[in-house]
Parts: structure tokens; C-alpha cells; sequence
């Protein structure tokens, strides 16, 4: 366990640019950095003060910052959500009926609030009793046996058991029941998996490059960085309470590629690939988040750290959010908000202090990332930087998959890969490491004839969509199914010719990210004919992905679902080049 007044420095042997990863050495060594920051010209030095204390193991919000904070600050102030799994809690938790639970206001907000610092989202509005699970999966990386044992679990569950991959490279697994949980908690262990510190106010997934040690033109492979990341922050699956107690959710990610396929922009912090003086390293971004009331791009720290600084810049940026942010409003509590408070350079300085040797470099002009790079397509066969090996991108409609299905990537990823799967923010699968010789066997398998293609349409291969008002009390409006049919509608109407992503989002927590998408759909209640309620959605338009990121902005809000195939149809003529068909059929 480590204090808010002193940092853990990690250093580990980083993988050279495009190299094989070598095996990874912690070194640990405990240095001290100032109790008390000194002011910034703008900011107070009482602002300064951490808003935590360490007390009893965790830390906890000190009595003198707990005037207007939100409710779910007072649910974690009452009693600790890690004890659920540091001390066992859900063991006595599994074992009571729902009825009991709802009973007592504490355990209802355990199953309510606290199991999501284990993952565990119970769905009280549309499946009451039953919990969505979200695991941990850093860079999307997972086994088959991993896919076997998640398959195992919703399988049991019926019509409630499936899974979804996340905007995140994650699985989420829907169906669950309380009192399997301990069971399933030691059957992800046995795999190698964990659902902990993935949902509330944690660490989410770290993100990395989908085709990290494969791809003859990345950067660098991300799986060491990202692995680290997420045992750093876990401690190893065993529980971190060092960062539990953060003011709201924060992303993370780390660039290997020039597509830039991990969405920097839209992370708390994102590691970008930069030399300086010789060594290798990465410049920072910070501050990019979603919410319903505000979108921000991360902006650059003006920071650049060498590879083997990646997990003590990490430690040292959640330290002084965890320190510093607010807990009032959660509309305006993510980390960039404390930035803008800050100042860019107020908030570096904080970073800084709290660096192992109170130092902190300035960015480096040496960026890896090829900025003029066209986005590469992974769907289909492409061969990987190992000679005589393939790897071939699946699309998974919406991202939503049954048993079955996963059984059967897994026997794919055995009997012609490696065993191994990769999952996409788009909300796709790669099987990596395919003998070239059976790629066209591979091709050839019924289930890639059917829903799950390496040659999607267009418009399909750049649809992402999140759960929906299916499962989410939260969703206004049903999000997967409509996606895949006014994409289908849609195409019927227009030819298009290039690239088109449409994102949709069941609210304005915008899960399904509408603000980077070419066309983006977010949910809504509008009026219908006959002046009632109906579901409708706002529409996004001109969001960009890469080194020219730039989010969407609303084109027409308010839009009727029963309107939205004509209206996306003359966005896509007017903004994206389709061809109407019937033109496109007399000119044939």
C-alpha cells in the first residue's frame, strides 16, 4: 500500500519500436515527494490540499471536503466497496434473496452501487436481479479458453445469457445472478481473467493497438505497456485501493499504431509514441471524456516520459486527480474539469510533484505517429509481421454474441490460430496468427458465411451501437437491433463508396461515442404524430477519428426513429458521396 506522499517508481525493459516484447522486470523502489503542494500563481494553496486520507487501508474523503458532494460519494464514505472483495463481502452478500437486500438501505446500495467496483451492474430497471458483468481485458486481448469459460457462464442463463465487446476492447456478460457470483469471480481467476475495479470510479480498460506484435508497420507493440497498466492498477487482480476512490471513471490508452485505432482523443490520458534525445518514450494527452452535459478532446501535457515511466507518470496522474478533483456536481467531475480549474500547466505541476524524482520532462517535437496516415481496414486476411502467418478481422454486428458463438470463435482461434482472439473498440474480433496455408479454409467456415464476415458492407464494417434500452435503464430508446436495420434500409436506398462509421447511443452518457462517429445517433424522446411521446434520436454528423480528430456536432435533433432511414440516406448523398440506387441502377 502506498500514500498520497510517496510514489511507487516502476521501471520495466520496454520494447524498442516494432521489436519482439521482451519479458517485462518491475523494479520497485519508494521515493518521497512533498505532503503539502505549494501553489500555483492562479490557484490557492489551500486548493492544493489532498481531499483523501489513508485510514484504515483506503482512502477516504476527509471530513472537511464532504459539504455538497454527491450521493454516490456518501454511498463509498459509508462503507468501502472494495471490501466486497478485499474482505470477502460478497460471499454474505450471495448468499441473501433479493427481497432481503432491498430490505436494508446498505445492502441495497451494495448491489445497486458498490459491486461495480467488482464489475457488477445490476439491472433493476428492465431485469431485475440480474447483473450485467464487465470484465478487465487490457489491449483485447483473450484465450479461447478465456472465451470457453465467458460462453459457459451466459450459456446457463437462457434468453438473458449473451455477451457484448465494448468500445473499450472488452467483454461484457449479461444474465448473471448473485448467487453465482463467487463461483464465476474464482472461475474467471482460474482463466486468468477479472472483473475488478471495471466499473464506477476506477481505472477502465486500457486500451491498445488491436493488432499489437503483428502488424509489420506499428509503432510499438502495446501489450507490455497495457499488461502492466492493468496488474498496476488491480494489484495484480488482488484489489488496488490506492485508486478506488477516484472522483469519477477514467480511460487510459496507449498508441502503437499510426491509425491511431485506440481513440486517444477521447481518453483521460492517452501515451503517445515519441523519441527524444535518442530514447524512446511517449507524449501525453490528457482530459478527453463523454458526458451528457460536455465532450472534450485531451489536450497535450506538454510531458513526455521514457518507456520505462509509463506506470509511475500513470500512478502520478491518478494520484493528483484522486487528490485534487471535485465531488460535488458528477457532471463536472471528470479529471479535465480539474484541469480547466488548474490550468494546463498548474495540473502538470501536480503530476510532477508527484514523479518518483519530482521531475517531469517537457514534450518531445520527435512524434512517431505519422500524421498523413490513412486509416488501414483490418476486416479480411492481411499478413502479419511474422513471415507465413495471417491475421483476419471478423465483423461482429453490433457486437453482440450468444454461446454458441463464442464456442465457435474459440474452435476457430484453436484449430487455425493460436488460440488466441483479439477485440476491437469497434466492437469487432481478430483472429491472429493464421498459417497463411489455411486462410482460405478459414474463409471458407460456414460461420463466416453468415453474421460474422471478414468482408462486411460498408456501412455495417463502421456500425457500432451500445446495449440499448434492451438491457440499460438508462437507454431511452433501443440501440442494436435498430442500428442493424436502419443500416440495411439504408443501403437499399444509397451506394456508398467509402467508409462511412455511425455510432448510436441510447443516451447522453454517450456509451456508443456518437461524437466521433461520421453520423452518430444518440436517443431522445421527441413527438410523435399525434403529439405523444415516441423514441427518437438527435443526429450527429462530421465527428473524425486520427491525427485530424474532431467531434461531431448535431445536425437535427429530435428525429423519429420511423424517420431516420430517409434523413441518414440524404446525409450520406449530400455529405459523404452515396449514389442514389435507382440513379446508380439507369446509369448501369
Amino acid at each position: 500500500m502506498t500514500s498520497s506522499s510517496t510514489s511507487l517508481s516502476l521501471r520495466f525493459t520496454a520494447p524498442l519500436p516494432s521489436s519482439k516484447p521482451r519479458r517485462s522486470v518491475i523494479v520497485a523502489a519508494q521515493t518521497t515527494v512533498p505532503a503539502e503542494s505549494t501553489a500555483s500563481p492562479s490557484v490557492d494553496a489551500d486548493r492544493l490540499e489532498p481531499r483523501v486520507e489513508l485510514r484504515d487501508g483506503f482512502f477516504i474523503l476527509k471530513e472537511k471536503f464532504r459539504k455538497g458532494i454527491n450521493p454516490q460519494e456518501k454511498v463509498k464514505i459509508e462503507r468501502e466497496p472494495m471490501k466486497l472483495f478485499m474482505e470477502n463481502g460478497i460471499e454474505e452478500l450471495a448468499k441473501k434473496s433479493m427481497e432481503e437486500i432491498d430490505s436494508e438501505k446498505s445492502s441495497k446500495e451494495d448491489i445497486d452501487v458498490r459491486l461495480k467496483w467488482l464489475g457488477l451492474f445490476h439491472r433493476r430497471k428492465h431485469q431485475y436481479g440480474k447483473f450485467m458483468m464487465r470484465l478487465k481485458l487490457p489491449n483485447g486481448v483473450t484465450t479461447s479458453a478465456q472465451t470457453r469459460y465467458l460462453a459457459s457462464v451466459i450459456r446457463k442463463y437462457g434468453e438473458d445469457g449473451c455477451a457484448d465487446i465494448t468500445t473499450r476492447q472488452n467483454w461484457q456478460i449479461r444474465g448473471v445472478v448473485l448467487p453465482d457470483v463467487p463461483e464465476i469471480l474464482k472461475g474467471l481467476a482460474s482463466v486468468g481473467l477479472t472483473s475488478l475495479q471495471s466499473g464506477m470510479d476506477n481505472v477502465r480498460n486500457p486500451v491498445g493497438n488491436p493488432l499489437a506484435g503483428i502488424d509489420p508497420k506499428e509503432i510499438v507493440d502495446t501489450r507490455p505497456y497495457t499488461n502492466l497498466l492493468s496488474q498496476f492498477i488491480t494489484a495484480n487482480s488482488r484489489g488496488n485501493p490506492d485508486f478506488t476512490n477516484l472522483p469519477r471513471k477514467w480511460n487510459v490508452c496507449v498508441i502503437g499504431t499510426h491509425d491511431l485505432y485506440e481513440h486517444p482523443h477521447i481518453n483521460d490520458l492517452a501515451y503517445m509514441p515519441a523519441t527524444k534525445d535518442g530514447r524512446f518514450g511517449f507524449n501525453l494527452l490528457v482530459g478527453g471524456f463523454f458526458s451528457p452535459k460536455r465532450c472534450e478532446e485531451a489536450i497535450p501535457l506538454d510531458a513526455w516520459v521514457p518507456a520505462d515511466d509509463v506506470l509511475p507518470l500513470c500512478k502520478a496522474v491518478l494520484e493528483a486527480y484522486r487528490d485534487l478533483g471535485t465531488r460535488g456536481n458528477r457532471q463536472k467531475t471528470r479529471m479535465m474539469w480539474l484541469i480547466d480549474e488548474l490550468g494546463v500547466e498548474g495540473f502538470r505541476a501536480e503530476v510532477e510533484k508527484r514523479m518518483p524524482n519530482g521531475k517531469l520532462e517537457r514534450g518531445s517535437s520527435e512524434d512517431l505517429v505519422n500524421k498523413q496516415w490513412e486509416r488501414r481496414d483490418y476486416f479480411g486476411v492481411h499478413p502479419q509481421k511474422q513471415e507465413g502467418l495471417s491475421f483476419v478481422g471478423l465483423h461482429v454486428p453490433v457486437g453482440r454474441l450468444q454461446a454458441d458463438d463464442m464456442d465457435e470463435l474459440a474452435r476457430l482461434a484453436d484449430t487455425y490460430g493460436s488460440g488466441e482472439l483479439r477485440l476491437t473498440v469497434e466492437q469487432n474480433i481478430i483472429i491472429p496468427n493464421v498459417e497463411t496455408s489455411k486462410t482460405e479454409a478459414l474463409l471458407q467456415e460456414p460461420f463466416l458465411k453468415n453474421r460474422f464476415s471478414p468482408e462486411p458492407s460498408i456501412l455495417m464494417k463502421g456500425l457500432v451501437a451500445c446495449t440499448g434500452n434492451q438491457f440499460c435503464g438508462q437507454a431511452i430508446i433501443e440501440t442494436k437491433q435498430r442500428a442493424l436495420k436502419v443500416a440495411e434500409e439504408v443501403e437499399r436506398l444509397v451506394a456508398v463508396t467509402k467508409p462511412v462509421r455511425m455510432h448510436w447511443t441510447g443516451c447522453p452518457n454517450t456509451c456508443g461515442q456518437v461524437q466521433v462517429a461520421d453520423i452518430g445517433f444518440m436517443g431522445c424522446l421527441t413527438r410523435g404524430e399525434n403529439g405523444k411521446p415516441v423514441e427518437g434520436a438527435d443526429v450527429y454528423v462530421g465527428g473524425r477519428i486520427g491525427s485530424d480528430s474532431h467531434l461531431g456536432e448535431v445536425y437535427k435533433k429530435g428525429v423519429r426513429v420511423t424517420d431516420l432511414v430517409p434523413l441518414v440516406a440524404e446525409i450520406l448523398v449530400k455529405e459523404f458521396g452515396a449514389v442514389p440506387r435507382v440513379r446508380e441502377e439507369n446509369e448501369d
